[in-house]
């Protein structure tokens, strides 16, 4: 045999000199979640290493964080349920909690990227990413409401907005009332095809965030759905997008790939909550080894094409590197 593969594997050296895709700290975006209060760090029982923070204990994280080589780190605040209402009013509220951890974290640790979600489900008494009447989630009317919360964290002082609702035409609609408020340096990274799956459940415990009537499939992608990917793909970048999201992650990788090798902007995507939990749920049971397990579902979704990745393992991986 003049062909030998195997002559390429032979010694660790020479695995890492010829491997194909290479995973960096700086390639991950670290989900943090936060509440009111103060000293609070509660771990979050169905995403175990994962916590419920303080305002003051957040600011403690992303220092640690910044120290281990992680640089952007996504927001999701746990609204208190008597703040929540049907037009998500406290989304709009300057002094809310999205807004002052915002705020804090600009003064104290400057250095680090702040991505904001946009989406009415953490704030809205029905759970819905969008606004509900009758029943029916109201695309248009939801826009409004979408453009103003995102301008509430750019001015507090959010680098990178991202849109997670998949209402049709939300991007150009941020779009446009941030530049006219004069945030044109202020990014979109837009959840461009954000499947209708069950792999959120520990999310939306970790927010309380579950909607309380019906499900999101007349907004979220159905998750039988490839060619649909690509189409909202190319109208988030015609209405301003900076980046583009899938999610979740490891169930679609054939959607990273086929956006990744189509459009030229950046791609990021997420593993979500239920990827996480079940990584961590067979290490607890013995059935895997974890890190390792942790290393190779990352890989897999950076060799797919992602070039950025949410993910809850971001410190672990940065802390095993």
């Amino acid at each position: 045999m003049l062909r030998r593969p195997r002559r390429n594997r032979k010694h660790s050296h020479i695995r890492d000199m010829v491997a194909e895709t290479n995973l960096d700290v700086n390639d991950l975006i670290f989900p943090l979640f936060f509440k009111e209060g103060v000293g609070i760090r509660e771990e979050i029982e169905s995403m175990p290493g994962i916590y419920r923070h303080s305002i003051d204990k957040l600011v403690e994280e992303v220092e640690q964080c910044l120290k281990l080589g992680l640089g952007t780190f996504a927001l999701f605040p746990c609204i208190d349920d008597h703040l929540k209402d049907k037009t998500a009013s406290e989304a709009l509220n300057p002094e809310g909690l999205c807004p002052r951890a915002i705020q804090v974290l600009k003064s104290t640790v400057p250095e680090a990227i702040l991505l904001t979600d946009v989406a009415m489900d953490p704030y809205s008494s029905d759970g819905h990413d969008g606004l509900v009447v009758d029943g029916e989630i109201r695309n248009d009317e939801t826009l409004e409401i979408l453009s103003k919360m995102a301008l509430v964290q750019a001015q507090a002082g959010a680098d990178i907005i991202g849109p997670s609702d998949m209402m049709d035409g939300r991007v150009g609609a941020i779009r446009r009332l941030l530049d006219e408020q004069g945030f044109h340096n202020v990014s979109i990274m837009s959840y461009t095809a954000k499947y209708a799956s069950v792999f959120y459940g520990p999310f939306r415990n970790a927010l309380n965030s579950a909607p309380k009537i019906g499900d999101k499939k007349t907004y979220q992608m159905d998750p039988r759905n490839k060619r649909e990917a690509l189409i909202e793909a190319a109208l988030d970048i015609e209405e301003g997008a900076d980046f583009l999201m899938v999610k979740p992650a490891l169930a679609y990788l054939d959607i990273i790939s086929q956006i990744s090798s189509k459009f030229e902007v950046p791609v990021a995507a997420y593993n979500v909550s239920g990827e996480y939990a079940m990584i961590k749920a067979a290490h607890q049971k013995g059935w895997l080894d974890g890190p390792q397990a942790m290393v190779e579902a990352l890989t897999s979704i950076k060799r797919a094409g992602a070039d950025l990745i949410l993910s809850y393992f971001a410190r672990e991986y940065a802390e095993l590197r």
